[in-house]
């Protein structure tokens, strides 16, 4: 009677502890990653009555006698492998970990040594250190190595991902620019003195931006042939440093175009142009016949060169035509008695010196030939010998170029990079406008000059038996002597195939269900083994009885 009553008391204490387990479980059913325990219970020893004995001849053998002494605790099992369900949040660090086999966990410090983790609601803390929200625990992962830019994978260490060198993102030169577009002869900027404008927005090494401004005019349209010249290049206070640089002594074809002739004819109606014996230049107009006197004199607040004619060598009257300052030109080019000639009735050719690239289309389909020379699709723009070592050279590509009627409207523009408009753009100093984890567990910051950085990865732990990792709060875990070491190392996630999902969480393993049956059950037994202990008190009353 004694035993049964021990043997009631150590079940209810056992099935006690198996309540308290289950207690623990609803308790965290909302906790994020928690990881759900059992109880498996053992008996007790054996009090053995009369032992085994041996089969002879005559008689058989005999089992021993045992009474069994109760029942402990034989082990509180974590389902550690067991994964939760996935709690979508939107947020950018929460990060579920998908693995097959539920064995990876984040590494993170608690400022003394490292814990593990599957708890993955994580915050950048003022120091830009990825941390753990529930306890500030920094997370741990690799590096980026300088020289190569990539993931260096030796020892895990914080990750402070927003750190002063991370906040920007470095300037990028231009090296590389496109024009696309259709070029029309009917347009009448194409014809025009200033010809079809087009811009080419560019960065140094320094991030900052230039402007660079071409001309594109009308050579022999019938035959598909254009000219391409650069006018001015302005840096971000719209100072012209291409006219600088020429003033300098430095000439426009060192930078952009092959040095060249072209000729201007000025219409002046009613006026008849000859040419006298001694080659200079005569205008009739009327009955009056004007000689030239002075050579051109530039008039800066007209904007335009004036010749002085003389009329009948007496009388001086004045007749000006406009001359504005023509693209790549020096105007004291044109201070020079060869520049005009008689031309026809009724107009005045000019010959200047210019700077340009031929621009040639087919004339049977409109398609682009060549810039330059035959088979050249591109030209250099010359700006680190000219303008500067800040300056990276930019090849400016014109292949795809047409030459086709579209209603006399032209759309040829240049715009930054190759002709895939990725290699080569450039970019401004960027400032840093997000973090983003991908699913392999590294960290790129996103800028708006349109970089994306690397900035470390975070690093996982694996261990060949979880299960035996200790739990110490805040869903943190510590190596023990049975689940195996931690190398300081770590491995990426998807080496075993798993990922990070980000904006999601794992969500608590607690199966309500079960852990309601599996309190029913602790329920009876323990009801039961209070009747044991009730009934061995009732035996022993009526053994008492006895005396009466």
């Amino acid at each position: 009677m004694m035993r049964s009553l021990y043997s009631g008391v150590s079940g209810l204490k056992t099935h006690q502890t198996k309540m308290d387990v289950i207690g623990n479980n609803i308790a965290n059913v909302n906790t994020v990653a928690f990881k759900s325990s059992s109880t498996t219970f053992t008996d007790i020893m054996y009090q053995t009555t009369s032992g085994a004995s041996r089969a002879t001849e005559n008689t058989g053998g005999k089992n021993a006698n045992q009474i069994g002494l109760g029942v402990t605790s034989g082990s509180t099992k974590v389902s550690i492998t067991a994964a939760g369900a996935a709690q979508s949040t939107g947020q950018a660090f929460d990060i579920k970990l998908t693995d097959s086999n539920n064995t990876n966990f984040f590494i993170v410090n608690n400022g003394s040594e490292n814990l593990f983790s599957r708890a993955g609601s994580f915050y950048i803390d003022g120091n830009g250190n990825l941390c753990m929200s529930s306890t500030g625990y920094m997370v741990m992962g690799w590096q980026v190595d300088p020289t190569t830019m990539d993931i260096r994978k030796d020892t895990v260490s914080a990750l402070r991902v927003m750190n002063a060198a991370n906040m920007t993102s470095a300037p990028e030169a231009t090296e590389n620019a496109h024009v696309d577009g259709v070029i029309d002869k009917n347009d009448t900027n194409v014809t025009s003195d200033n010809g079809y404008a087009m811009s080419l927005s560019f960065y140094d090494n320094l991030g900052y931006q230039y402007t660079a401004k071409f001309a594109v005019r009308n050579i022999d349209s019938d035959n598909g042939t254009y000219s391409v010249e650069l006018a001015n290049i302005y840096d971000d206070d719209n100072k012209d440093i291409l006219a600088e640089y020429v003033a300098g002594g430095g000439k426009v074809s060192d930078i952009f175009g092959q040095d060249t002739t072209a000729k201007k004819t000025y219409a002046l109606q009613g006026n008849f142009v000859h040419g006298t014996t001694d080659g200079s230049i005569s205008i009739m107009q009327g009955n009056k016949q004007y000689d030239k006197k002075d050579g051109p004199i530039w008039n800066e607040g007209r904007g335009e060169w004036l010749y002085t004619f003389s009329y009948n060598s007496s009388t001086t009257d004045t007749l000006t035509f406009s001359a504005s300052e023509i693209y790549g030109i020096d105007k004291s080019s044109l201070n020079k008695d060869s520049v005009l000639s008689t031309a026809a009735n009724g107009s005045l050719e000019q010959t200047y010196d210019t700077t340009n690239y031929t621009l040639q289309f087919s004339k049977a389909d409109g398609s682009f030939q060549y810039i330059g020379a035959a088979g050249d699709n591109s030209q250099m723009l010359n700006l680190t010998n000219t303008l500067g070592v800040q300056f990276k050279d930019i090849d400016v590509n014109f292949q795809n170029c047409l030459n086709y009627d579209n209603g006399g409207t032209s759309t040829m523009a240049a715009d930054k990079g190759d002709i895939s408009g990725t290699r080569g753009v450039g970019k401004k100093l960027g400032t840093m406008t997000g973090l983003s984890v991908d699913g392999t567990g590294k960290i790129y910051g996103s800028y708006d000059n349109g970089n994306t950085v690397l900035l470390g990865q975070i690093a996982v732990a694996q261990f060949a038996n979880a299960s035996g990792l200790e739990s110490t709060g805040n869903s943190c875990y510590r190596t023990t002597l049975n689940s195996g070491d931690f190398d300081g190392i770590g491995v990426e996630v998807t080496a075993d195939g798993g990922s990070m999902n980000t904006g999601q969480l794992e969500m608590s393993n607690v199966d309500l269900s079960a852990e309601f049956t599996e309190m029913i059950t602790t329920q009876r037994g323990f009801q039961a083994n209070s009747r044991v202990i009730t009934t061995s008190d009732t035996m022993l009353e009526e053994l008492v009885n006895l005396k009466r």
